[in-house]
């Protein structure tokens, strides 16, 4: 029988997993190391090597509790909803995640741009069952003649592609508008695009 983690066991893999998350959300798979995370953990290589046996298993992990989190707000869409107020939900949503999740944001990112080696398959898999099943949602929507007729699977990309800019390119962002804080012109803006693109 497993023995449950100690208390100290639970808080040194936290500890590992979050220095993982920070570390490799700036420099990228490749560009991080084992000793850069242990470092950032507060702890010594070989101890961070009894919780995870490689740098390959840490960024496995961050990613495995990351596509969870990712793709709950889509699992929200509720088929049985109002349409523009289900699809601006969903995009009020994943905006909040950039806000919230940053660093989450560019690991995704970067695991994208490297090919996804890691993920692929969660994303031919379980990712593209759960945005079919959404899209066919939208569809059904967009020929009751409930919202306008547009491409499903575009409008989700378009919803990523915005949302996720502002934790991916944040640096670009905020250089731009200076002291403005990005988020609430962002949620603003957000909702007067998509109510005007989504109206029959």
């Amino acid at each position: 029988m497993t023995k449950a983690p100690t208390r100290i066991q639970k808080r040194n893999r936290a500890a590992i997993l979050s220095a993982g998350l920070d570390v490799f959300s700036q420099f990228g798979f490749r560009g991080t190391t084992l000793d850069q995370i242990a470092d950032a953990a507060g702890l010594s290589k070989p101890n961070l090597l009894y919780y995870f046996p490689s740098k390959e298993a840490i960024h496995t992990a961050l990613l495995e509790r990351l596509l969870e989190t990712w793709l709950d707000p889509l699992k929200s869409l509720d088929a049985d909803g109002d349409p523009v107020k289900e699809i601006m939900a969903y995009a009020q949503r994943k905006l909040a995640m950039s806000r919230d999740y940053p660093r989450e944001s560019r690991l995704f990112a970067n695991e994208i741009l490297q090919g996804a080696p890691r993920i692929e398959e969660i994303l031919r898999t379980d990712l593209k069952t759960l945005v079919d099943e959404k899209a066919a949602v939208i569809k059904t929507w967009a020929e009751a003649g409930k919202i306008a007729d547009i491409d499903p699977h575009h409008l989700i990309f378009s919803i990523w592609a915005f949302t996720q800019h502002y934790a991916d390119f944040d640096v670009q962002v905020r250089a731009v508008l200076g002291d403005k804080a990005p988020y609430d012109g962002a949620s603003v803006f957000l909702d007067m695009l998509y109510a005007k693109l989504l109206r029959p």
